[in-house]
């Protein structure tokens, strides 16, 4: 029988208790739920960027900590998106946030410039 995963207390700071990985330059990860769909928080530093890239599947972010932006707007704790295949957009965070993340398919890059 396969169990949920259940992680308790996000809104509130339970994601401080996990584990985070690299992921990209400024930004860490915490996988829930690898494969298609992916399920991950996603940490960002202050000032730390995604590169533009295109949804090849729905995305939804709910933020849980902090502001992060997109070319769209700002988006604060307690903010969700869902962002549709085909679109696009950068992502940073000024000040760093945690955001909770699930994609149906990886995204692709389309200009990594800033990364390095």
């Amino acid at each position: 029988m396969t169990r949920p995963i259940v992680l308790r207390d996000l809104i509130t700071g339970g994601w401080e208790d996990v584990a985070f990985e690299p992921f990209r330059d400024g930004v860490t990860i915490h996988h829930i739920l690898k494969g298609e769909p992916a399920i991950a928080l996603l940490r960002y530093e202050p000032g730390a960027r995604v590169p533009r890239h295109r949804h090849a599947g729905l995305e939804t972010i709910l933020v849980l900590a902090g502001t992060q932006i997109d070319d769209n707007g700002a988006y604060p704790a307690g903010a969700m998106m869902a962002n549709p295949e085909g679109s696009e957009h950068s992502v940073w965070s000024e000040t760093g946030c945690v955001v909770l993340i699930q994609w149906n398919r990886p995204v692709i890059i389309l200009d990594d410039e800033d990364q390095g």
